[in-house]
């Protein structure tokens, strides 16, 4: 008689031979490559600047490197593109050595240089990098990105002119430099320091009728903006130069390319995990070259990107693969095992564990949780599967801009009135932990601040949840708008969503539905707050808590819900600056204080890596940031000992 298992493990394998037998034929003649793996969606992008997702990052880690990486078991930055570096004593400069046999994958040296433009780049608005705010620790690095609401009399500056329309959008127009002498707002009346000051906190001001007065080499300019399209077909004011925008002048900016290899970087306030940051993919270096012959995104199309990491792009099949090979000019190509690797564009996490348990594939990164619970369930133990705790947390966004999400009443109800025990339970069997923080549990010296008494019965919280929606005018969700939860496709968000959809009916009374949006389409809505709820995860990007808590301040980048407030920023800047490590971690804290207490998010769970590994890889290990770069990873069909992977967690 077979078992349970048995039998649910059987009807998964004869799936698998029908998934299998469309990826080969997908494969054809190609011969097989070193390493397969399957990567999720089909990426948006490859510019290390513009991307936040985690497909995005498996492979940009591959193309491309920063001055450091990481280790990928201890995480600790090791010499890479830079293959030294000091830091003052102040902790304020570091001064990186670059390597200098470091090459692009063109042949050409990677210089300072391309570390000064690629971090310019990154920093301008007209970029919009979502990242942007990890180079706020730059010295004036917050203001450059800021633009003209940065700006104030006396400031040295630079103002940038406007382009032919048909030119590469990569390509800066001259840039002019000098010291704004005074702006004039949209009735040509000057605007004081304190004006400026007070607009700058407002988060929408149209400064596109305001006009900047520059003292230059030239004598005194007045620069006005317009698209290039404008500045072609119209003549400006009398007295005054069209413009694309005027920004602080770079050269203030803590980055600078003292020889070609020799990188300054200051920053504005002492950043205990600045060192690490650089090896986080936003901060890599791109060739000037390739990306202004091209522009963008074409600069990142397979034929014509240049890298500067271990792996090139050899082709890519859009909704099949992209096939990496080992790049010849990589300063440590010696050390890189993997000749080939393909990297698989698939979505459906059941086609994930069908690929893998017939051999087509290597690693994946998740299987149906069901699956999970029977594979975690076999006796003895697999040597394929090993969660381990991550740096990581599940949580929903709530457009605080929208009734009746704008009542933090309501924004607590909703947060309470979640069964995070049963939704962790029901659908998780890898040990995912209920969240009522941001912040995970386990960083040292750090005891986040939870939403409500998380040992509280969850009868409890519903009545809580019940009194808060009563007071906030809708006793039993009488009258309560219908809300909508939007998640990204896939199988597991939209089991989460269900669950909890069907909680807040329960405990609640209200109406709520929900929406899947491909990943483009939802990254794309989530950026300009087209939801009322959307699902998000985010995984350090350091061992910190401010790599999550400075997502949330007043107008960042990741900060959709549209919720800011002035003491929170001050927090978040005063942690930055603060050179006492219990203080910082207090300020941090405070700021989650707030965080919770104000609820523009909700925290859902902690997540575990759940990878699935084929025992003859190595080099792979188990990290709480879920980091398995490429070069370190080497095959070992013939070994007899445990994998790196099924050991103990760091």
């Amino acid at each position: 008689m077979f078992s349970r298992r048995d039998l649910f493990l059987a009807v998964l394998a004869a799936a698998g031979l029908v998934a299998a037998l469309a990826w080969s034929l997908g494969r054809g003649t190609l011969p097989r490559a070193d390493f397969t793996f399957c990567n999720g969606t089909e990426v948006k992008s490859l510019d290390p600047a513009k991307v936040t997702g985690q497909p995005e990052g498996r492979i940009i880690y591959a193309l491309f490197e920063g001055l450091v990486r990481w280790d990928p078991e201890t995480l600790e930055p090791l010499p890479s593109g830079a293959v030294s570096w000091e830091i003052s004593d102040d902790g304020l400069q570091y001064t990186f050595h670059l390597r200098p046999e470091a090459q692009w994958s063109d042949g050409t040296p990677v210089t300072a240089g391309d570390y000064a433009y690629s971090l310019r780049r990154f920093l301008d608005p007209r970029t919009a990098a979502e990242y942007s705010f990890l180079a706020w620790n730059l010295k004036n690095g917050r203001r450059y990105s800021g633009g003209a609401g940065a700006l104030r009399p006396g400031d040295l500056v630079e103002v940038e002119l406007n382009l032919p329309v048909d030119a590469i959008n990569t390509l800066r127009g001259e840039v002019v430099h000098g010291e704004l002498v005074r702006v004039l707002g949209d009735d040509g009346q000057e605007l004081s320091t304190e004006q400026l000051e007070e607009l700058a906190q407002r988060e929408s001001v149209d400064r596109s009728g305001w006009t900047f007065v520059v003292q230059t080499g030239d004598g005194q300019r007045s620069f006005r903006y317009a698209d290039d399209a404008t500045a072609a077909k119209q003549e400006p004011p009398e007295g005054i130069e069209w413009c694309r925008q005027t920004l602080v002048d770079f050269s203030t900016v803590g980055v600078e390319a003292v020889d070609d290899h020799t990188l300054l970087l200051t920053l504005q306030d002492p950043t205990s995990y600045w060192l690490a940051l650089t090896g986080f993919y936003p901060l890599f270096p791109m060739q000037q070259a390739c990306v202004e012959k091209y522009g963008s995104p074409r600069w990142t199309y397979v034929d014509n990107i240049v890298c500067n990491g271990p792996f090139v792009p050899e082709f890519r099949r859009f909704r099949d693969r992209m096939r990496l090979k080992r790049s010849d000019t990589y300063w440590d190509r010696d050390n890189v095992a993997l000749e080939t690797v393909d990297v698989l564009a698939v979505e459906s996490v059941n086609t994930f564990l069908n690929l893998f348990l017939t051999g087509e594939v290597d690693w994946i990164q998740e299987a149906p949780p069901q699956a999970m619970r029977e594979l975690l369930a076999e006796v003895p133990p697999r040597d394929d599967i090993n969660p381990a705790p991550m740096l990581n947390t599940y949580y929903y966004l709530l457009n605080v801009d929208r009734p009746p999400l704008d009542d933090v009443r309501v924004r607590k109800a909703l947060a309470l009135a979640i069964d995070r025990d049963e939704l962790c339970g029901r659908i998780f069997p890898s040990g995912e932990m209920p969240a009522f923080s941001l912040v995970p549990p386990g960083l040292p010296g750090y005891d986040p601040p939870v939403l409500g008494d998380p040992a509280a019965a969850q009868a409890e919280r519903v009545a809580q949840a019940k009194q808060l929606l009563a007071e906030a005018g809708y006793p039993d969700g009488r009258g309560f708008p219908r809300l909508e939860i939007m998640y990204n496709t896939h199988e597991a968000h939209q089991l989460i969503a269900e669950v909890i959809r069907k909680q807040w009916e329960r405990n609640l009374g209200i109406v709520v539905k929900s929406r899947n949006e491909e990943w483009g389409s939802y990254l794309a809505s989530q950026r300009q707050s087209r939801f009322d709820i959307c699902r998000k995860g985010w995984i350090g990007d350091y061992a910190d808590p401010n790599t999550f808590l400075d997502m949330f301040v007043t107008g960042g980048e990741q900060n959709n819900t549209n919720w800011g407030r002035t003491k929170y920023d001050q927090l978040i800047r005063a942690a930055a600056a603060e050179t006492d490590p219990a203080k910082r971690l207090a300020l941090l804290r405070e700021a989650e204080v707030m965080l919770m207490d104000e609820l523009p998010i909700i925290p859902v769970y902690f997540y575990v890596s759940k990878n699935l590994v084929k025992p003859y890889v190595r080099g792979f290990y188990n990290n709480i940031q879920d980091y398995h770069p490429l070069w370190a990873i080497w095959i070992d069909r013939d070994g007899d000992t445990p994998s790196d992977f099924v050991k103990e967690s760091p």
